[in-house]
């Protein structure tokens, strides 16, 4: 390895995008309530508003899914539906009560990951790779599913699995290093690409420039963004749970857990990266505006594509459930 990596920029394979990514869409695995001291932040003791806050806030489980000319790219996989089928499937002890408290799923039984990606219009079994942008549950759910592709992490949030108390921050390895995974540990490089500063690091993660992953702690160690770059269309940065809202991050309004200085350090890096592209288009992991976020991003002949697909798939889904 150099000292240095050089990212590619996006080539130019014959398909309808003009270049290695062909579309990029949001699925949802069901939707989670939590607090709004959670989701906006609070000075107030979290043990205090994780038992005794009334207000919630309800927020999508996102999946995004990146066609690339190479095979199909998920960032995150959403969460396992045993959380609202399985009554053991906290642990026991002061951690799962504190995590009974924090979260309310609603997910149902066709908000799996395969389920939805095939009412995307896609199969399980095209998926090549899985990016996760840090190991929550409501983040790895769907490893189960597919544990032929790739699952790339960094190495920092693996280490942090491995670590004595990861149950703690709702990372549970039972869930994650499961027999037969194929998971690859990856470490940022350092880079000279002018074009992503002020990011030193970075990870090519087709080695064409088109998908490129960013280190952005603070909501937990290791967690990371992805940049995905297309020919003829706005970039698209994925922050998982950075923040909750654009409007958030655009406030600096941390959210109430996770590194606040590691945070306001990626907050920071994240908003001089939009300056440096005005027509970035950030998408958090539980935007409820990510599916009109994204077909705003998208060119005439791109929302076109996707459309039909939908469309074909929604009419698809309907035959089969009558």
């Amino acid at each position: 390895m150099s000292e240095h990596t050089t990212l590619s920029k996006p080539g130019n394979p014959p398909h309808e995008s003009g270049g290695p990514i062909k579309s990029v869409s949001v699925i949802s695995t069901g939707t989670g309530e939590g607090h709004r001291e959670h989701v906006y932040g609070s000075r107030k003791p979290a043990l205090w508003w994780i038992f005794f806050g009334r207000q919630w806030v309800s927020l999508p489980i996102n999946v995004y899914v990146i066609e690339h000319s190479d095979g199909l790219v998920l960032f995150d996989t959403g969460q396992d539906r045993a959380v609202v089928t399985d009554p053991d499937y906290w642990p026991a002890g002061l951690t799962g009560l504190i995590f009974r408290h924090l979260f309310k799923f609603h997910i149902g039984p066709d908000d799996t990951l395969t389920r939805q990606l095939e009412i995307a219009g896609y199969s399980v079994a095209d998926v090549r790779k899985a990016v996760f942008s840090h190991l929550h549950s409501d983040h790895i759910g769907g490893i189960r599913e597919i544990l032929h592709a790739d699952l790339v992490v960094s190495s920092e949030a693996w280490e942090h699995m491995l670590g004595p108390h990861s149950e703690r921050h709702a990372v549970f390895r039972r869930d994650i290093d499961l027999p037969g995974a194929k998971w690859q540990r990856i470490s940022f490089q350092p880079t000279d690409d002018p074009s992503i500063a002020p990011f030193t690091h970075a990870f090519d993660l087709m080695g064409d420039g088109s998908m490129v992953m960013l280190p952005t702690p603070g909501h937990l160690p290791g967690s990371l963004s992805m940049l995905v770059r297309r020919d003829g269309a706005p970039p698209l940065l994925l922050v998982g749970d950075l923040c909750y809202g654009l409007e958030l991050l655009e406030h600096c309004q941390l959210p109430g857990t996770g590194d606040k200085k590691e945070l306001r350090a990626s907050f920071a890096k994240v908003l001089a990266l939009k300056e440096r592209m005005p027509d970035l288009v950030i998408l958090p992991a539980h935007d409820p505006e990510a599916a009109e976020a994204l077909r705003g991003a998208l060119p005439r002949a791109w929302a076109q594509v996707q459309t039909d697909r939908g469309s074909i798939a929604r009419e698809n889904h309907e035959n089969s459930t009558r």
